[in-house]
């Protein structure tokens, strides 16, 4: 299937990341749909607030979201408060990992091969070999 391409999937990188720069630019408020899986949060959330999270998650830009967020190479970056409380963090979203970006309820960008797993890189034979873990820098 083309969203399972490496190619493919780098495409709709690249797009998301122009569309992304572009509502940055105008200081448009938008939504992205994203794949939790690889989602960083500085400082971590706390469990009770981290555990209802599902799979996919919804963070809406807008406000003091939209104006501290910026890209850097290729992930979205913005503060965020959450729960109750409204625990501040920064959080790191891989632009692969958004699934769609919309505005109000209007759609913008869909990207289907960021529900699919990340490809996996291939496993080094030899690192596998616990007797060869001496010779390996990690």
């Amino acid at each position: 299937m083309i969203i399972e391409n490496s190619e493919f999937r780098g495409l709709k990188t690249k797009h998301a990341k122009e569309l992304l720069s572009l509502l940055l630019e105008i200081n448009e408020p938008f939504s992205i749909l994203c794949n939790l899986d690889g989602i960083e949060f500085n400082p971590v959330l706390p469990k009770h607030i981290s555990s209802a999270f599902k799979d996919v998650i919804i963070f809406a830009l807008a406000n003091y979201t939209l104006e501290s967020a910026y890209i850097k190479d290729n992930i979205l970056i913005f503060e965020a408060g959450f729960g109750e409380e409204n625990f501040g963090s920064a959080v790191s979203v891989p632009i692969e990992n958004i699934i769609q970006i919309s505005e109000e309820e209007t759609p913008l960008f869909i990207n289907l091969s960021a529900t699919l797993p990340k490809p996996k890189k291939p496993a080094n034979p030899f690192a596998m070999n616990p007797r060869n873990k001496k010779f390996i820098d990690e």
